[in-house]
């Protein structure tokens, strides 16, 4: 939690449901405008791809104010959408937690602490505890990244030049992967599991740069996980571990168009893109910035509305003209 979180003594919580833009906007304003010791929030996905966000008060909050706060942050629509209750003492944030089953993403199972034992035996376990950073699992994005990382996973295990310069060698041993727009942490987490590799991840929200430091120290990756606060791709920090073997950028398309020619720029040959966070409708306009920097489709996967593409930077240019010839 980025906040303090009560558990016990009556509140008042106020709740709505959202996508999540409106939900760090909302997230946003509430740390700009309140006192840390004044609220405690948490936001999710649930199953239906919708962001709850419950915001709970230590004493009773003036109402009117808070609608609006949230009207002036993201519109009459989520005002209308707020709800207020009082809520009996409780342990709320355990009660909150317990609701959220496992994910399953291939081998990947995504869960919180409450539901450690419920992942299924053979699955590579990922603990990741709700917040107001984006990446429980439970997202059509999310869960498109990691079956992507599953398949290349495989693809490696079966023959080793599946990423990376083929793989070979003491360089190839050292190549990173870098994951922009990291939210929880999920996916640097997992690859750091998986392909058994140093990862870089960045956000530009520092909330989510200490929650996702905080996940990857219980998943036991720390040591491969660097965690850095950072906008674009512009630090010197990602030119310092560049060429990459494999890039994540689970995002939104406009940034996903800004950051094609900085991420073509970075991943390595025979590397590979993980482009998700895009409607159906957007991923052509997202592939077409792309491939206009030398990148190839090598896979595209729908989830509930949500595309993830898997992308492939070819050995040689010649392979770049022929692949994207061939549509």
């Amino acid at each position: 939690m980025p906040e303090s979180s009560p558990s016990c003594g009556a509140t008042v919580v106020a709740r709505l449901s959202s996508d999540a833009a409106t939900v760090r906007k909302i997230a946003d304003a509430l740390a700009e405008s309140l006192t840390a010791g004044q609220f405690a929030a948490s936001a999710f996905e649930d199953s239906s791809g919708q962001w709850s966000l419950a915001i709970h008060f230590r004493a009773p909050p003036d109402e009117a104010a808070v609608r609006a706060l949230i009207a002036s942050a993201a519109g009459g629509a989520a005002t209308a959408a707020l709800t207020f209750e009082t809520l009996a003492p409780t342990d709320w944030v355990r009660n909150s937690l317990e609701g959220l089953a496992p994910v399953d993403a291939g081998r990947f199972a995504v869960h919180t602490a409450h539901a450690r034992e419920r992942v299924r035996g053979k699955r590579i376990g990922i603990e990741i505890e709700a917040g107001l950073a984006f990446g429980t699992g439970h997202h059509g994005t999310t869960r498109g990244c990691l079956l992507a990382l599953d398949r290349i996973a495989k693809a490696q295990s079966r023959r080793p030049a599946a990423i990376g310069s083929a793989l070979r060698g003491k360089r190839a041993r050292q190549a990173h992967v870098l994951d922009v727009g990291t939210g929880t942490g999920v996916l640097a987490i997992a690859a750091a599991k998986v392909l058994r590799r140093p990862v870089l991840a960045s956000d530009l929200d520092p909330r989510a740069v200490a929650i996702a430091q905080g996940n990857a120290r219980i998943n036991g990756v720390r040591g491969a996980v660097e965690i850095i606060h950072a906008a674009g791709l512009r630090a010197g920090t990602f030119r310092a571990r560049a060429p990459y073997a494999l890039i994540f950028a689970n995002i939104l398309l406009e940034p996903l168009k800004t950051l094609a020619t900085p991420i073509a720029r970075l991943v390595e040959r025979n590397g590979q893109v993980v482009l998700s966070g895009l409607l159906a409708s957007q991923a052509g306009t997202a592939l077409a910035s792309y491939r206009a920097r030398g990148l190839v489709l090598a896979r595209r996967m729908t989830l509930e509305n949500w595309t993830t593409l898997i992308l492939a930077r070819p050995a040689t240019r010649r392979a770049t003209k022929r692949r994207s010839g061939g549509g």
